[in-house]
């Protein structure tokens, strides 16, 4: 496995294959992931999942993997009993197993690393990671940012992952947290519409990322594809930065059913329209799994 060139290099060369969904990926390999740590939980129990995971993403065509450390917290690790020195460590290993992927792969491409660091919301596990507005300043939001962002850079990542980011506090605390670190990153929102889940306008959120040198790619995921649709351009627009995009596969989480509802709106030919409006990572969220990252790669990388 090479990692020269840098992801930033690639960008700028041409388009490069995200990942899909970690939890579908697990979860059709049998595993539960009713509890609140979701898939962070198998750090502890089942790491080599995690990496199974990983390899079957690559196998398909990815040239990224994106870690299991989307839920990965310390204050979510606390209430499981697990201690501060052990939850860094399984932190770490979040991006110890992708990379253990990527040498089994064994593929003539680079592959890259991104270490996920998910929203506030996540840890709590209710739902408000896709409404934002926790009454957490920016400062509370970076405090609790900052620690595990410096333990996931520690663990030498490619880039840091801010996915799934409700709202501009939010991402003015991740922004902050993120000076210093050596380790670029991507900042990628959630949305609906032409607007942040928190109901700010993209537009306003993706131009806080245009000014931060530290980041390579700005863009969405966890969405519908058609929200995808509209967004890319415009996050092209304002920032002058490579686009990342990765949606859901269309279908709908009921977070007090913990369940998913409706139907796939994904389709792999959609990745033609996000290239051509400035899209350069590209991928799947949550209900998208190897075989769609296939047919993706298929598309992107025909003559």
């Amino acid at each position: 496995m090479s990692t020269s060139p840098t992801l930033a290099e690639a960008l700028a060369r041409g388009t490069v294959v995200l990942d899909g969904g970690m939890s579908n990926q697990l979860a059709a390999a049998g595993h539960d992931l009713s509890d609140e740590l979701w898939s962070a939980r198998l750090l502890a129990e089942a790491p080599e999942a995690v990496t199974a995971a990983h390899l079957a993403y690559f196998g398909a065509g990815a040239d990224v993997a994106i870690t299991a450390s989307y839920q990965a917290t310390f204050e979510g690790f606390a209430r499981r009993g697990t201690g501060r020195e052990e939850a860094g460590r399984l932190l770490a290993l979040s991006v110890e197993c992708a990379r253990e992927a990527a040498r089994r792969a064994r593929a003539s491409r680079p592959l890259w690393v991104a270490a996920s660091v998910g929203p506030y919301g996540a840890m709590l596990a209710d739902g408000s990671e896709y409404r934002g507005r926790y009454g957490l300043s920016v400062a509370q939001l970076e405090r609790f940012h900052r620690p595990r962002m410096e333990v996931l850079a520690g663990a030498a990542p490619d880039v840091l992952a801010l996915e799934t980011i409700p709202d501009t506090d939010e991402a003015e605390a991740l922004l902050r947290a993120l000076r210093g670190l050596g380790v670029p990153a991507w900042l990628s929102y959630s949305a609906s519409g032409d607007r942040t889940r928190a109901g700010q306008p993209l537009e306003e959120a993706f131009a806080l990322a245009a000014r931060a040198d530290e980041v390579i790619a700005v863009g969405v995921n966890c969405c519908t594809p058609q929200d995808a649709d509209r967004a890319v351009a415009l996050a092209a627009r304002v920032t002058g930065k490579p686009v990342v995009v990765y949606p859901n596969s269309g279908e709908t989480w009921d977070a007090g059913a913990r369940a998913w509802t409706g139907r796939s709106t994904f389709s792999a030919g959609q990745v033609r329209g996000w290239r051509a409006s400035g899209a350069r990572l590209v991928g799947g969220c949550c209900r998208v799994g190897p075989e769609a990252i296939a047919s993706m790669a298929s598309v992107l990388r025909a003559p």
